[in-house]
């Protein structure tokens, strides 16, 4: 019997938006000549790398059972 499994690239989509976002908050970081800049851009790029990891298990489609 043929089963039906609907699936979403959300996950994915979401994983490459934090990524963006993340790899935003590391130039900031990086180029950030204050210390205070650069521990608010390591700050937001550990934050959105969390978000992006999250994000692409949170939306993994449910095994079959």
């Amino acid at each position: 019997m043929a089963t039906r499994e609907s699936t979403t690239d959300l996950g994915i989509g979401l994983t490459l938006a934090f990524g963006a976002l993340a790899v935003v908050g590391a130039l900031v970081m990086v180029v950030g000549a204050p210390a205070k800049t650069a521990g608010v851009g390591f700050a937001v790029a550990m934050a959105f790398a969390a978000l992006a990891v999250v994000a692409v298990h949170g939306y993994d489609p449910a095994p079959n059972e």
